[in-house]
């Protein structure tokens, strides 16, 4: 399942993520690769103070946490750090795959889900595009400065060669409530029909019905 959310971040919370990525230092992106994703990988990533690295954080996961579409789409049980990239004229990453296990310090956890955020408008930047392979062929993605876009990690996916002006994004992977992704994608559908039902008739017993599946479904399916 690709899922696009539209402003997931709002104007003044991208504001304050270019003010501080304009004072930082980006450093080559292969010294956080794999040996695989080395052969494929030309970019930057941001060498975060920690102080910096917490102020960016805080940001994303409060725009996640008051997001309804990525609560429900993703189930969202554990978090990497977030990468911050940069692509510039003649960069970009070929064809891969995302780390199964993530965390780099305490617990590592599972990668269900990966998560792409636009942090520069699409017609600022000629190429860049992110192009997902998915059962209906290739999605290509290329969204507005605070919409995002989240896939399951396990897909295989590049970013197209920036030819003009600059790519960059914030990059998240999370482990979710529920391992398997057409799973997701069932709870996901379910409740975007529940919410609707209880908007629109919250004492119709098929409201009562669908929203005690979801509840069970998700008890059946979920993994803590």
């Amino acid at each position: 399942m690709l899922v696009e959310i539209e402003g997931l971040l709002q104007q003044p919370q991208l504001q304050k993520i270019h003010e501080v990525l304009a004072k930082a230092e980006f450093v080559d992106g292969k010294l956080t690769a794999g040996k695989a994703a080395q052969r494929v990988k030309n970019n930057q990533e941001l060498k975060g103070e920690q102080k910096q690295m917490e102020l960016l954080i805080r940001i994303l996961t409060s725009a996640m946490g008051n997001n309804p579409t990525f609560r429900s789409a993703v189930l969202p049980y554990r978090m990497a750090d977030p990468i911050f990239a940069r692509y510039q004229p003649g960069m970009t990453y070929g064809d891969h795959v995302d780390d199964p296990l993530m965390g780099l310090s305490g617990q590592r956890f599972r990668s269900d889900v990966s998560m792409t955020i636009f942090l520069r408008e699409p017609e600022t930047y000629q190429g860049g595009e992110l192009v997902v392979r998915t059962t209906f062929g290739e999605k290509r993605v290329k969204l507005k400065a605070g919409s995002a876009v989240i896939y399951p990690s396990s897909s295989l996916h590049h970013v197209e060669k920036v030819t003009e002006g600059e790519r960059l994004v914030a990059l998240a992977w999370i482990q979710s409530y529920v391992r398997d992704p057409a799973r997701r994608e069932l709870l996901y559908e379910l409740d975007l029909a529940r919410e609707h039902l209880l908007a629109t008739a919250p004492e119709a017993e098929t409201t009562g019905l669908v929203d005690k599946s979801y509840a069970n479904l998700l008890r059946m399916w979920g993994d803590v």
